[in-house]
């Protein structure tokens, strides 16, 4: 007998180049069986995906998880069950001196599957931004240590380099952040932003395997992969072919659809899809993985392709086996419709476009458990106790725009 079987449904499976009708079979937590056909009176339990995707559970490669100690931090066990998402690797929100009770409170408690990258400031994302303004934060042996500490669960070094993070520091923090990562023999995900510094200081530093998150980015003098005409630079196209990897981290203020079109017209598309989800980005115009995949089918990526850089191109990245659904493996699985209408998009910048898919999640499944979504009243109490609908609302207002930058326009 089977734990579950999930019958019916088309499944998208890149790891196996599977796409087509097949049912999947569940015992104790793993994946058992993949079939055109399985029995459904084997099982405890079936789940009738009919007219449905199966894919393995989406992987989600820059997050912020530190719910309640940090400004950006999201809590996983409301987020996972109304997104397909069974992974998040958070993307630096913890550092050396935090990482501790991130590892404790966080990852050792949720539900789904959280990896990170550890933030080469010491003191992680507490604040709004100003991380590495100060180099006595930027503890390389330190980062090094908490790591080793920590390998089962870190997956690589974060650096923000954007104009206020910074400060006066240029591209120091990114020296540091890969002396770490090179020590670590691990991959570094560099944040850009505002500038300075230059986007091509940032990436001549950068190694085969790096990740730039916010690649799609735009707006005012932000490090934009294009230039004033619209075309890639030639030091991206040179980085690209070099093995560095081009990840979106949509968040509320670094996915332009005026970039994305521009570099997806020159044959430019991003190697992953990940949300940078956090306390501002999940109210919109991000929300979540599946919102943010379909924004990418209307740009002109086929389903499958969108499943691939959501579940093992990511998993690539970390040098996890995740993202799959191979026999033996943990069964995380996201049941999502694919809906047909007319639905309007926004992009961090306030541009829309009008789309005629959506992906919705139905069904969140993390080793073989199907994931209750939180009630209103769970949603509610959590706001009200770290005060995210008051963020939103300065954040909004352009209250803590102000605070972080002079022109009043929000750095993230």
């Amino acid at each position: 007998m089977y734990d579950l079987i999930i019958t019916g449904g088309r499944l998208i499976e890149p790891s196996q180049s599977l796409d087509g009708p097949y049912d999947v079979a569940v015992k104790d937590g793993k994946v058992a069986a993949i079939a055109p056909s399985i029995d459904a009176q084997n099982a405890s339990k079936v789940i009738d995906a009919k007219g449905k995707i199966v894919t393995p559970g989406l992987v989600d490669l820059h997050t912020h998880c530190y719910w309640g100690s940090t400004l950006w931090g999201i809590d996983v066990d409301q987020v996972a069950p109304v997104s397909g998402t069974t992974t998040f690797i958070d993307a630096g929100t913890a550092g050396a001196y935090t990482f501790p009770g991130f590892r404790k409170f966080i990852i050792e408690r949720a539900r789904p599957r959280v990896l990170a990258f550890l933030n080469i400031s010491s003191i992680g994302l507490a604040h709004f931004t100003f991380e590495v303004s100060n180099l006595n934060y930027v503890d390389t042996e330190m980062a090094v240590r908490a790591a080793q500490n920590n390998i089962e669960h870190i997956v690589g070094i974060k650096v923000r380099l954007d104009a206020l993070t910074v400060g006066e520091n240029d591209v120091i923090p990114l020296n540091r952040a890969v002396e770490a990562a090179e020590a670590l023999k691990l991959p570094v995900m560099v944040h850009i932003g505002r500038k300075p510094p230059a986007l091509k200081d940032i990436v001549k530093l950068m190694r085969p395997g790096d990740v730039l998150t916010h690649c799609f980015t735009g707006g005012d003098n932000r490090n934009r992969l294009v230039d004033d005409t619209g075309k890639a630079f030639d030091f991206i196209r040179q980085a690209i072919s070099e093995g560095i990897v081009l990840d979106i981290g949509h968040g509320s203020g670094s996915f332009s659809y005026d970039s994305a079109e521009k570099l997806l017209d020159q044959g430019i598309s991003p190697d992953v899809i990940s949300t940078d989800v956090h306390q501002l980005s999940v109210a919109g115009p991000m929300f979540d993985l599946p919102t943010t995949m379909s924004k990418f089918l209307n740009l002109g990526l086929s389903l499958p392709e969108v499943v691939r850089k959501t579940t093992v191109a990511p998993a690539k990245v970390v040098r996890r086996e995740l993202g799959t659904l191979k026999v033996g493996q943990p069964a995380d699985v996201a049941l999502l419709e694919l809906q047909e209408g007319d639905f309007t998009f926004t992009d961090a910048t306030g541009q829309q476009r009008r789309g005629r898919l959506k992906l919705k999640s139905l069904l969140t499944i993390v080793g073989g458990q199907v994931l209750t979504p939180p009630s209103p009243a769970e949603v509610e109490d959590q706001e009200r106790r770290v005060m995210a609908g008051f963020i939103r609302e300065r954040f909004r207002s352009g209250g803590l725009a102000r605070l972080v930058s002079p022109a009043g326009t929000a750095n993230r």
